[in-house]
């Protein structure tokens, strides 16, 4: 080859390598993770210090992004959330236009119609169906249910078990107190419930009863305790109704308590023994805890009351007088719990009353807000040191 030609083709060569550089600068990266080992580089949840959170996600391919939330409803709208914007990388993202108070809330993207999880996220809580990203705003305020490195800790245990009363197998998360696995005393047990929309996870990952408890224990506000967090919904079957459910009435006392009781240090008697739940759990434990004062000696009622049907409470007085009258008698507490801008609210008054009729006493925490985890987080911390004291 001339030295001309040879000169040439060098300068081809050359020019093939700059090009794609050079074009490859012009446009905007991407913000996929590059290369066999990349990782993405952007924070998908930042807390401002003004309290206002940006939230961001990757696609460069949509076409419509939003961010949603069931318990944000202050800073980031119900049903179609907050609109996001696309930068040239593909990267979403939006700010709420007000600040979040600290606590912990669940939070998904809608992408093109689709409901995903934050692909960046670290923790997650399962619903009934579907799954939800979980974030904690970190603040004084919601210090009560975050974790805290300088406490001592307890574990938390999934569980599964056959139930020979509805012929299914079953699932609950166990919480055992800092110093169980180690040691050989024996607990009192609390049972909580989650609420309709949930499953059994819930009380922990976005309900933070681990940490509450953690907390309220190195402050010594509560006894050490084991809690018991079921998975509420039984199979479906005609005529099931999931407030009067006597699948899970039946899980609960027949296997539940009774395997519980042989797998764990319990002290098992009733008077260490306590029932609560939120909404659909509340139901669950104003049929199946109040009712059973043989079986608990404390309850609470988190958003939930009787009188949503014109016959609701006849039926369920009529049905359990006896042993309203009973637990009027032997019951140590129970415990109601309601916001004011709850859509459950008049449920509130027709059930104290029934209560009153029946002679049983009772505390009642009446607090602002609505049908929300922000709540039940609160109410949880408050009934928490009421259980098992002499």
């Amino acid at each position: 080859m001339s030295p001309r030609k040879l000169a040439l083709t060098g300068a081809l060569v050359a020019l093939a390598w700059v090009l794609p550089a050079t074009a490859q600068q012009s446009q905007p990266a991407s913000c996929l993770p590059q290369g066999m080992f990349g990782q993405m580089q952007y924070q998908s949840v930042e807390q401002h210090p003004d309290g206002r959170v940006t939230f961001r996600l990757c696609a460069p391919a949509a076409q419509e992004v939003s961010v949603t939330s069931s318990d944000i409803a202050n800073a980031i709208p119900p049903g179609a959330g907050q609109p996001m914007t696309k930068d040239e990388s593909g990267l979403w993202s939006a700010t709420t236009p007000v600040p979040i108070a600290p606590d912990n809330y669940r939070y998904n993207f809608q992408v093109d119609g689709a409901r995903v999880p934050d692909p960046l996220a670290t923790t997650f809580s399962r619903e009934r169906t579907g799954i939800n990203s979980t974030v904690n705003i970190e603040g004084p305020e919601g210090a009560f249910q975050t974790y805290n490195p300088e406490v001592p800790h307890g574990m938390v245990s999934h569980i599964e078990y056959w139930s020979d009363a509805i012929d299914a197998k079953r699932e609950a998360y166990v919480y055992t107190p800092p110093g169980y696995m180690n040691g050989s005393e024996s607990y009192p047990v609390l049972y909580l419930v989650h609420g309709i929309g949930d499953s059994s996870d819930s009380w922990t990952q976005v309900g933070h009863a681990n940490y509450i408890l953690d907390n309220l224990l190195a402050e010594g506000s509560a006894e050490e305790m084991i809690v018991v967090m079921p998975f509420s919904h039984t199979p479906d079957r005609p005529g099931l109704d999931v407030l009067d459910n006597r699948d899970f009435g039946n899980d609960l006392h027949e296997d539940l308590i009774p395997y519980i009781d042989s797998h764990f240090r319990t002290i098992a008697d009733t008077s260490h023994r306590a029932m609560a739940g939120l909404s659909m759990g509340g139901a669950h434990t104003i049929r199946w805890g109040l009712t059973r004062p043989d079986v608990f000696s404390e309850i609470g009622i988190f958003s939930m009351g009787l009188g949503l049907g014109p016959d609701d409470i006849a039926n369920y007085t009529n049905e359990n007088h006896a042993a309203l009258a009973r637990s009027a008698e032997e019951m140590d507490l129970v415990y109601l719990a309601m916001g004011t801008e709850d859509f459950l609210y008049g449920t509130v008054a027709p059930t104290r009353a029934m209560f009153d009729e029946a002679g049983i006493e009772h505390i009642y925490n009446e607090s602002g807000g609505g049908h929300t985890w922000i709540n039940w987080r609160r109410y949880l911390h408050d009934f928490l040191p009421r259980l098992f004291q002499d």
